[in-house]
């Protein structure tokens, strides 16, 4: 099979490629949004992956997302149907759906996405779902939740420099439930979709199975650093007094850096292992272990 995977020198693309490449041709293709551009896929399966990720520093255009995220999006699936590729995966985002999740966030959720990045990411999955699909064609929606693995420090590289530095964790007091997706759960996803014709084309959040508390993430990063970890239960009244301090003189720990740490964003998978079949290869604590060893290389 021959596959062509936009954003591929991405964190996802990377290790998507060195996934696939013992079994399918892999090539890498470099796309940017130009207005009224068409594109002409030679191909038998396109993933996109390009786009716009989301700005946590609150410092770009919003136009940008559209256009990368929604629009460039329309001219790859136009093209697509008009080619003779059989298969397009589009890597959207939870984000799409929700920014806050209360109980169990599922595929059948009104989606309500709050930012310019997860409003793009909906527009483009309408535009899919709008179309028809001719026959023989097969078409899937990935929602991911958020991916780590090794080389891909992100919001987790803050806990891991904070238990390194053998300072306390000062929010034990606040119980959450956040998903987590393994790189590795991930790449064996969209293989199995490629490879079995009998998935059902549609909408799939992907996840890791096992949800996990932030607190059992600190514990988690002394294990990997071979020592206990010391978490603090400071009175939840008292950090909300802190933060709210911090508002107003700009410290580290504000209210909306409390709500990112301490909030709580579980995602079914059930949907896509049900499809698949099978387990996926990677528990939730082995995965988040394999990316925390990989923070002291």
């Amino acid at each position: 099979m021959e596959i062509a995977i936009t954003g591929a020198t991405g964190f996802v693309g990377t290790n998507l490629k060195d996934y696939l490449k013992t079994s399918h041709e892999i090539n890498s293709m470099s796309v940017r949004y130009i207005p009224n551009q068409q594109f002409e896929l030679k191909c038998d399966t396109i993933i996109h992956l390009a786009g716009k990720a989301h700005d946590l520093k609150k410092v770009s255009n919003p136009q940008d997302y559209y256009e990368a995220n929604f629009e460039l999006t329309k001219q790859l699936f136009d093209a697509f149907l008009s080619s003779y590729a059989s298969v397009f995966i589009f890597m959207s985002t939870v984000k799409a759906v929700a920014d806050e999740v209360k109980g169990i966030l599922t595929e059948d959720e009104e989606p309500n996405p709050k930012t310019h990045y997860g409003i793009a990411k909906h527009q483009a999955e309408g535009y899919i779902l709008s179309k028809e699909l001719p026959e023989g064609k097969r078409v899937y929606i990935l929602r991911p939740c958020m991916i780590h693995g090794p080389g891909n420090k992100g919001n987790l590289n803050l806990l891991y420099q904070l238990v390194a530095k053998g300072l306390p964790w000062p929010l034990g007091a606040f119980e959450n439930q956040r998903s987590f997706l393994s790189i590795e759960n991930l790449c064996f996803v969209i293989k199995e979709i490629l490879e079995n014709m009998l998935i059902p084309s549609g909408v799939y959040q992907v996840s890791d199975d096992e949800v996990m508390s932030t607190n059992e993430l600190i514990e988690l990063l002394g294990t990997s650093f071979g020592k206990k970890s010391d978490i603090w239960h400071i009175p939840v009244s008292w950090i909300r007094r802190l933060t709210k301090l911090g508002d107003i003189l700009n410290m580290p720990l504000n209210s909306e850096r409390l709500q990112k740490l301490t909030e709580n964003y579980v995602v079914s998978n059930q949907k896509i292992v049900k499809a698949l079949g099978k387990s996926l290869p990677v528990s939730a604590s082995e995965g988040l272990m394999k990316t925390f060893e990989s923070f002291g290389r």
